[in-house]
């Protein structure tokens, strides 16, 4: 089994000039700058060579309005580029009031797919969180459950680091916390089993947030991040926009009992679908005029092969 996490960076679909056309890959406070729908459409051109060259089996996404939006890319846009289909595809609607929603593409059917954008703090006893997460919804988004014969992916996108990045690191925090109790919850003994945390885990890089993590909830032999096995300086995923930084919010945490196994897996990064710096483009911002480059997102795409896993 290969799997994969890719933000696809706001994937709505719309109608415009008369027809259903995808957003481009640019942030919704952009969203007043005029894009013409061929640079939209250029985008998700290369939003779907990202997906078919990475060759998944399971693709977990984020910042999906809708599974109308994921069919029309899928079939408007990834069959084009000669990939075997993803008969199974699955948005459901999470918290974000701007419907930026997880969702799946899998070419094997699960036998569970369920949505955790309910809970609050209180339902997974976590008693001592803020008023605001413990009596209500805790999730940014969702934690999006699939489970399959041989092993359970957990789907996530946690809150990202801005406006307030303290307030945001309380909130990423719970929802690690929540995603840790959801696992122990599903499992009587959550060390044994196979189960993956997927992803984007909005960790900042260094200098764009608090130096704490956020997701230590989730580590210190909770579950193992793939990415650390990686040389320092090769794992980012991310750029921050109008710097230097380099974080990882993409990530692939897997149970103490697939690192076992898995000894020798290190995930593969794509990033040929990004955009390039901002101070090399002649069109400046990812949503600015007709002569800006197209991309895949802002994103890279991550991948990680488990031989054997169904």
């Amino acid at each position: 089994m290969r799997v994969a996490t890719f933000n696809l960076q706001n994937m709505r679909l719309r109608t415009q000039e008369g027809r259903p056309v995808l957003d481009g890959a640019f942030d919704q406070d952009e969203s007043d700058v005029q894009r013409p729908v061929a640079l939209s459409l250029a985008d998700r051109e290369q939003t779907a060579k990202v997906i078919h060259a990475a060759q998944a089996d399971i693709v977990a996404v984020q910042e999906v309005f809708d599974t109308p939006a994921l069919d029309f890319f899928h079939d408007n846009f990834l069959l084009q580029t000669g990939s075997p289909a993803y008969p199974f595809r699955y948005c459901l609607a999470g918290n974000d009031g701007r419907g930026l929603n997880v969702a799946a593409l899998c070419r094997r059917q699960p036998i569970i797919v369920k949505s955790h954008a309910g809970l609050t703090g209180a339902d997974l006893d976590l008693s001592d969180l803020p008023g605001e997460l413990r009596d209500h919804r805790l999730f940014r988004r969702d934690c999006l459950e699939l489970g399959f014969t041989g092993v359970t992916l957990f789907v996530c996108h946690f809150k990202a680091p801005y406006p307030d990045a303290e307030k945001a690191y309380v909130i990423r925090e719970a929802e690690a916390r929540a995603v840790r109790k959801i696992v122990e919850m599903r499992f009587d003994d959550p060390r044994q089993e196979r189960w993956m945390i997927v992803g984007d885990l909005n960790e900042p890089g260094a200098g764009d947030g608090p130096a704490r993590s956020a997701l230590t909830p989730l580590k210190q032999g909770f579950s193992f991040d793939l990415l650390d096995r990686l040389a320092p300086g090769t794992d980012w995923t991310y750029e921050v926009p109008d710097t230097h930084l380099h974080s990882r919010p993409d990530r692939i945490l897997v149970s103490p009992r697939l690192a076992q196994e898995y000894p020798d897996v290190r995930p593969e990064i794509i990033r040929t679908g990004m955009p390039p710096p901002r101070h090399n483009r002649r069109g400046g911002a990812s949503g600015g005029p007709p002569d800006s480059p197209s991309h895949a997102s802002d994103h890279a795409l991550v991948y990680a092969d488990f031989p054997g896993l169904a």
